[in-house]
């Protein structure tokens, strides 16, 4: 009889080192702070866009001209709550357009009934973030409403309260939460170079004894260690494109809310953060079995 075949088992020679394992492990751990910081990048875009809709109505007296019309534009042109360097920020919307917009969402003329239209001319003027707090907004609307020629002067003051809580609570939450995944991500990319730095401690003892100076032993594992966490760093980059790539596909709204910028300096963070943290804890194992005497390192 023929004997069964036998299945040969490899094992690990000493001192090998996990590399597949270790770079997966520094990739997770970036990739997961990559995805929150993303979504915070959203988040902040969210909040720009919200405000950025923010608008403070200026209705004009019913007999005024052109010529006044054009003197309150100037002069809202050069306050100093509108937005540096956008477009857009002030708009003419006359009382017909505002009626024609009043019939097409409700589908009732008033206009039949009443045998005229009593809405006014009005300016919609846009409010830079630093200025949509309740005293600044106060502020502003009483002094628009000293201009010649402006009947009325209003905003959505309930809408402008919830979006200033919402944002400010938004914003505690997401630091508390970025500290705490950032300390994770330390830890577990520390655990991980300090476990597979445990099959080596014998070779760095081994050349310790034959009089390796201390930087001669340490400069090829953090070589390596610089290495891991730029592979690691540069995989975890390439997988969050991919998946922002497949969220837009799917959500084409998240477009809206893309910042390229920042998601450059978030991609490029993470790199950064992957090469120091591997070799700021590969130093401290390596250093750590340095100094640990013969019976400790068993």
């Amino acid at each position: 009889m023929t004997a069964p075949p036998r299945f040969k088992v490899r094992k690990k020679k000493l001192g090998s080192y996990p590399f597949v394992s270790t770079i997966l492990s520094i990739t997770f751990a970036l990739l997961v702070m990559g995805i929150f910081g993303t979504l915070v990048i959203y988040s902040k875009e969210l909040e720009r866009l919200v405000r950025e809709n923010v608008r403070m109505q200026i209705y004009l007296t019913s007999n005024i001209n052109e010529a006044q019309k054009v003197q309150i534009e100037k002069n809202l042109s050069r306050q100093y709550f509108l937005p540096a360097g956008k477009e857009g920020t002030i708009q003419f919307v006359s009382k017909e357009e505002a009626a024609n917009q009043f019939i097409s969402e409700t589908g009732e003329d008033f206009r039949k009934f009443l045998g005229e239209n009593p809405l006014h001319d009005a300016f919609l003027v846009a409010i830079d973030a630093p200025y949509q707090d309740k005293k600044s907004m106060d502020k502003i609307k009483a002094d628009l409403e000293q201009l010649s020629g402006v009947f009325q002067v209003d905003y959505v003051e309930n809408v402008i309260a919830s979006i200033n809580q919402n944002v400010a609570r938004i914003g505690l939450v997401l630091i508390a939460l970025s500290v705490l995944l950032l300390g994770l991500v330390v830890v577990l990319i520390h655990n991980t170079l300090r476990l597979a730095l445990f099959s080596q401690r014998f070779i760095i003892r081994s050349m310790q004894l034959v009089g390796a100076t201390r930087m001669f032993i340490q400069g090829p594992f953090l070589t390596r260690a610089a290495l891991h966490g730029l592979t690691s760093g540069i995989l975890a980059c390439g997988i969050l494109v991919g998946l922002i790539f497949v969220a837009n596909n799917r959500m084409e709204e998240l477009r809206l809310i893309q910042n390229i910028e920042r998601m450059s300096i978030l991609l490029g963070s993470l790199v950064l953060i992957g090469i120091f943290v591997a070799v700021l804890s590969t130093w401290r194992a390596v250093s750590k079995y340095l100094e640990l005497s013969l019976d400790e390192l068993y």
